[in-house]
């Protein structure tokens, strides 16, 4: 069967791309009047937008060479110039070092996108590849680097506010933006048919905790965030160290990782150094009786050693 997909569904993922330019580029003219919560607001939009994009490209089968290019433009305006820009204003009376910060994190924002689009046409990737992203992902990197403007808005002054802080911070970003570390890509989460009613109960709680307490759903969300990247390299030096894992469904992974555990190979775990009553007496015996010879009297009675008796030798 052939997909006829017209001029006008060609143009839906673009169009979608355009906005979220839009909305990044509207929240530097929100930092500029001070209103720092809808800037925050208009980045968090761009972000979701970015998400639907390639996903709706994909689905109507209208990808083009236009639309990536697009998105990559896009997506450095929206999470690398914009948020920079934000917290260089919010920051009133930052001098020279905190302008240099905000270039490091766009300039890294960019190198990021350009990487990203080299290992798209990268045919040597393992097939696990497509599971993580090669640093922290753009999205995720503009939302991170607005945290200390979020826990401003949300507890007012305080050592996140720092000048000195909030430069380190956003540098820290940077660094996650070019580094070689791996995260997890949720373009690959597949949740099975018995999980779908959890998820969207918890689809549900996580709506009504950003309705009601916006400012401290974002923080969780980018602290949770950082705190699944040490779960990321594992899972990433598990899949390199296990070639029979890489195309077997996630219920078939799940069987390899439970089989190499000791229990599962039929093996016992060591015993311990102390053991009570008869247990002790079987460990030692033939120690002991190894190490010490058998002495025999003239009539051919055993003697017994100092040790077996409780003396101890002078």
């Amino acid at each position: 069967m052939v997909r006829v997909t017209t001029p006008g569904v060609r143009l839906l993922p673009n169009a979608i791309t355009v906005l979220a330019l839009c909305a990044g580029l509207s929240a530097v003219q929100f930092a500029l009047t001070r209103n720092y919560g809808m800037a925050i607001a208009s980045i968090g939009i761009a972000a979701v937008l970015d998400s639907l994009d390639g996903r709706i490209a994909r689905l109507l089968d209208a990808t083009s060479k236009m639309g990536a290019e697009l998105d990559s433009l896009s997506d450095g305006i929206s999470f690398g110039v914009a948020p920079a820009l934000v917290i260089y204003v919010w920051q009133t009376g930052a001098d020279r070092i905190g302008w240099v910060a905000s270039l490091i994190f766009a300039v890294c924002m960019i190198l990021r996108l350009a990487r990203f689009n080299t290992l798209l046409d990268d045919t040597e990737q393992p097939p696990y590849a497509s599971e993580f992203f090669v640093g922290v992902p753009a999205p995720a990197g503009g939302l991170l680097a607005m945290l200390p403007l979020v826990a401003y808005l949300q507890w007012g002054e305080g050592w996140w506010s720092s000048q000195y802080v909030v430069w380190a911070w956003t540098v820290a970003i940077a660094a996650l933006l070019i580094s070689r570390i791996p995260t997890l890509s949720l373009k690959t989460v597949k949740a099975p048919a018995r999980a779908i009613a959890p998820l969207l109960i918890g689809v549900a709680l996580l709506a009504a905790a950003i309705i009601q307490f916006p400012l401290v759903a974002l923080v969780v969300a980018m602290i949770l965030y950082l705190a699944h990247i040490p779960y990321s390299i594992h899972r990433h030096r598990w899949l390199a160290a296990h070639p029979e894992a890489w195309t077997v469904p996630p219920r078939e992974r799940r069987a390899i990782r439970r089989a190499r555990s000791p229990r599962r190979l039929g093996l016992r775990p060591p015993l311990r150094r102390r053991v009570a009553g008869a247990a002790m007496r079987a460990v030692r015996l033939p120690r002991e009786t190894a190490r010490t010879p058998r002495v025999t009297s003239e009539n051919g009675q055993r003697r017994r050693s100092w040790r077996q008796i409780g003396l101890r030798r002078k």
